[in-house]
């Protein structure tokens, strides 16, 4: 769906706040987890408003943890604001998967905290696939002041689970792959995950609506993507209100 989308549109132009972004993404690294600037496309991204999103699937519930211990449903974190949800976990090391993540949702951050009209209608949830080693405390640790709303123009939530038994149901209704290398003199597990670099845009009524590997993960995509729902939301009533206008 990704590249189709692309192909179509590659001749059309970019949103203008896709200038600021430049800036942004030009300037010295953001924090520890962005030692570089993002690599500029190779490719010219569809310009917001011009293709659909098609609703993909539901984004699926269960338990989760925040930094403050508390269980929540992630249903709390996924409905009522457009949500850019990853799996991460701390210890990942790969410049392709979780620090490249890290990389674009810092990058976004700042683009959206210096646009007035975006914020208070995104959020960003780092979600942990390790709950053995990433508890509250780490996750808090991770987080660092990310976790803190300083009127940036978004919250960014990081949440973990209690046991694999709880986060299994989230992993496998997002369809994130998760593989655990095993030690081939004993056979037991290693503790050493890998995963392939998946991040969703999921829409205020809990529908994802675009999937993003590393290929098609940068901050210029995500945002044409985040205004295209915002311009999309402005010109349909809710779903609530086509139900009730059914009845």
């Amino acid at each position: 769906m990704i590249a189709l989308k692309y192909a179509r549109n590659a001749a059309l132009c970019l949103a203008p706040l896709l200038g600021l972004l430049a800036g942004l993404l030009g300037a010295s690294a953001l924090c520890a987890h962005q030692p570089e600037p993002l690599p500029a496309l190779d490719f010219v991204p569809p310009a917001p408003g011009s293709y659909t999103l098609h609703r993909i699937m539901p984004a699926p519930d269960g338990r989760v943890l925040g930094i403050d211990g508390r269980s929540q449903p992630l249903s709390r974190y996924t409905r009522g604001q457009l949500t850019l949800l990853g799996f991460i976990y701390t210890t990942c090391v790969d410049p392709e998967g979780c620090p490249l993540a890290y990389r674009v949702f810092d990058a976004l951050k700042a683009a959206i905290a210096a646009t007035p009209a975006l914020h208070g209608k995104v959020r960003f949830v780092t979600l942990s696939f390790d709950p053995a080693r990433d508890t509250p405390e780490v996750m808090r640790r991770y987080a660092g002041s990310r976790a803190v709303d300083a009127g940036g123009g978004l919250r960014w939530y990081f949440l973990t689970t209690r046991s694999a038994r709880e986060l299994m149901p989230l992993v496998e209704g997002f369809g994130q792959d998760v593989r655990v290398t095993y030690d081939r003199s004993s056979g037991r597990a290693r503790r050493e995950l890998s995963h392939v670099l998946k991040v969703f845009l999921i829409d205020r009524e809990g529908d994802i609506r675009e999937i993003y590997s590393s290929l098609f993960l940068h901050p210029q995509t995500v945002l044409n993507d985040i205004e295209t729902l915002l311009m999309e939301e402005g010109s349909r009533p809710s779903r609530a209100t086509e139900t009730k206008q059914s009845r």
